[in-house]
């Protein structure tokens, strides 16, 4: 290539290069990105779709903020420039303006709700009424008099704005910067003054969150199936994660099925909540306070099942997926039926599941049991055992106790996924007598504010970590409850009750871990290191998502587990990565698990002291059967839930001209266009009369 061609090509690369970056900084002129937007996303299960979406392009609309219901009225008929983007307030977030707003949808584009910094007074849940109504155990087989809360509503407060299906985005915006600018231009250039109509230019907002999947689960499910392309291009996906269990004595956990002369007492909580946005699931009462209390009581139970085992073996199981039909429960049992798991329900002797237990009222808790199982003489006498364990378990605590009326079904609990199987005996205990205590059932208030986990002024991180808030005390105290009635109920010595005691220290870190941030000192040393770079400064989200890999709590559980009921162990980092406790052995991967974990980082050192756990700590498919194995999208048995995929989730906010002006501004550039176009082909055409240049003859001498 010559010299010349060089230099145009260097000048046409400088020309495209400078293009670029005049095209960004107009773009950047002309929007305000929106950084702190969490979206409400699509769901599907067997029979319709929930949630919302934009269309593929995004959807458009003139901002207006609602400032009461009775303006409702200018959104949905007498505002001149729809369609709008409504911004509202926390406190307008209700049913009713959602139901009219969605029923007017041609005048709505969108809907953005300002999360307020601090709770509100009122309470709040998106959620259903009666959670998990069709999945649970009452139903027309089984005593219909108990089924879908005909007795008890569990959730009065709950609208079921989460299960409504909506033609418009809506996303949730922190109350910040952002917001407060979005306020100002909607001040400046959108506001009615004085009855008159605002003038262009006026303030707009756009927002993406374009779903892939429609109609129901089935319909999805089976266009991912059909995908012929190389890389296919999948439309939704099953939500699911992993269980995490574990037992106070080894099992075999590649021998499936029963297990001779083997009796289990299985101590359960959930570790998933939601709310109407995804990614905001802080779920500090509806889950956290139930599995940190059992997380607690397993570390109490720790050193007297070693040195006192008990006649049965305890086993501690949090279920993923809970919030979505029993998702995690019910694979659990299926696994059990099928002897797909390390234990057989022929060897499930009873059940004790602790709920939600962080706002209990005059330190009363409440044991519920199955009405309709306690029919059965043998099983009714089994229950009252329990019931005599647990409330001998409250000596000397500030705790107490007590049955409800023994008429009353279950609450939503996955001790229902059981007996849906066979009356297995159990207990679930909880804050509440009937409805639940819980004001935030389900969305996103339900969080360390009000589970009323606080702390003094002018604490550093670390000192808050240790800071031992009543609320962590008082869950240590539930917690040795359920530690003292889980080994009496093991078939434990009574004698030893008295010193079983759990932690309030280790309590107050779980909470902090979980509901403010999970990047802190103390879960740095406990977990391996390709996990420590994903603990967040943030409260953890408890939303199941799809059943791709575990998720942030379920690893924080397993290795929290893992910690709290194994031992340390000596051996080598290659060893412990390899599952032995040396080369030769072979055997002991088939019993326990060995996590090799950060470890402390001691003063002025430059590297952790890493360390090897061996427990009995396992995860286990929280995925439910109507997937893998059935494929029976269409069950009415099963989960059905799946979670539509997107591409983009973002909004922008930017000025936008009256029609007119675009119209004019377009016909312009296609005047320019045309004219540009002629101009080139007068040039053209005439070219050898309007360049040409006489040549000099070739004998031309000076």
């Amino acid at each position: 290539m010559d010299l010349l061609s060089n230099k145009w090509t260097f000048n046409f690369l400088l020309c495209l290069c400078l293009i670029g970056v005049g095209c960004t900084s107009v773009e950047k002129k002309i929007y305000v990105h929106l950084n702190y937007t969490v979206p409400c996303v699509r769901l599907l299960n067997a029979t319709h779709q929930i949630g919302c979406q934009s269309s593929l392009s995004g959807d458009v609309g003139v901002l207006h903020v609602l400032e009461s219901e009775e303006n409702l009225d200018f959104v949905l008929r007498t505002g001149l420039h729809p369609p709008y983007m409504v911004i509202l307030e926390h406190q307008l977030f209700t049913r009713s303006i959602m139901m009219k707003l969605n029923n007017g949808s041609s005048r709505v584009a969108g809907v953005a709700v300002v999360a307020p910094n601090a709770n509100p007074v009122e309470g709040f849940s998106p959620h259903n009424r009666c959670p998990n109504e069709n999945t649970g155990v009452y139903s027309e087989s089984y005593d219909p008099a108990l089924a879908h809360c005909s007795t008890t509503v569990w959730n009065p407060l709950g609208n079921g704005l989460s299960y409504e299906e909506f033609d418009f985005p809506i996303f949730s915006l922190k109350d910040d910067n952002e917001t407060r600018l979005i306020r100002q231009c909607y001040l400046d250039h959108n506001r009615v003054v004085n009855g008159s109509a605002p003038q262009y230019p006026l303030c707009a907002m756009q927002l993406y969150s374009h779903m892939s999947a429609v109609t129901n689960t089935a319909t999805c499910m089976r266009r991912n199936d059909i995908n012929f392309s190389i890389t296919p291009e999948y439309v939704c996906d099953p939500l699911g994660d992993f269980n995490v269990w574990a037992t106070t004595r080894p099992l075999n956990n590649t021998a499936k099925g029963h297990k001779m002369s083997e009796s289990v007492v299985i101590a359960a909580a959930r570790l998933d909540s939601r709310s109407f946005f995804f990614d905001i699931a802080p779920g500090a009462q509806s889950a956290a306070s139930g599995f940190i209390t059992l997380l607690a009581a397993a570390h109490a139970l720790r050193n007297v099942t070693q040195a006192a085992p008990p006649n049965r073996t305890i086993l501690y199981a949090f279920f993923q997926g809970e919030t979505f039909d029993y998702i995690g429960s019910s694979r659990m049992v299926y696994d059990m039926e099928n002897e797909q798991f390390v234990v057989d329900l022929d060897n499930v002797h009873s059940l004790l599941e602790v709920g939600q237990v962080g706002l209990r009222a005059d330190s009363q808790l409440w044991l519920h049991s199955d009405p309709v199982s306690r029919r059965n003489a043998s099983v009714d006498v089994q229950v009252k055992t329990l019931v005599e364990n647990v409330q001998l378990a409250v000596t000397a605590l500030n705790v107490s106790a007590s049955e409800p009326d023994v008429s009353q079904p279950l609450p939503p609990s996955s001790f229902q996924r059981f007996l849906r199987s066979r009356p297995i005996p159990g207990l679930v205990i909880v804050d509440h007598e009937s409805s639940f205590s819980n004001r935030f059932y389900e969305s996103l208030y339900d969080n360390a504010e009000y589970l009323r986990v606080s702390y003094p002024q002018n604490l550093t991180q670390e000192e808050q970590l240790q800071f031992v808030t009543d609320t962590a005390k008082a869950l240590a105290e539930v917690a040795t409850m359920v530690a003292r009635a889980l080994y009496k109920q093991a078939g434990g010595e009574q004698s030893q009750l008295s010193g079983i005691s759990a932690d309030a220290q280790i309590v107050t870190r779980m909470l902090y871990s979980f509901l403010i941030q999970s990047n802190n000192s103390w879960l740095q040393q406990m977990v391996p290191a390709d996990l420590a770079g994903h603990l967040k400064d943030t409260a953890t989200n408890f939303y199941v998502g799809v059943a791709q890999q575990p998720s942030e709590p379920t690893h924080l559980v397993q290795h929290l587990l893992a910690n709290l009921t194994g031992s340390v162990v000596n051996v080598t980092q290659q060893d412990c990565q390899n599952q032995r406790m040396q080369e030769s052995d072979t055997e002991s991967k088939h019993m326990y698990t060995y996590t090799w974990v950060q470890g402390p980082l001691p003063p002025n050192a430059t590297e952790r002291a890493g360390y090897c756990v061996r427990s009995t700590v396992h995860l286990s498919k929280a995925l439910s059967p109507a997937f893998d194995p059935l494929r029976e999208f269409t069950s009415t048995d099963y989960s059905t839930w799946t979670e539509s995929r997107w591409k983009t989730i973002k909004g922008r906010v930017f000025l936008v001209a009256s029609h007119e002006l675009e119209m004019v501004t377009l016909g312009v550039g296609v005047g320019i266009l045309l004219t540009s176009l002629l101009l080139t082909y007068v040039l053209s055409s005439k070219a050898d009369i309007l360049f040409s240049s006489q040549r000099e003859p070739t004998n031309a001498t000076y």
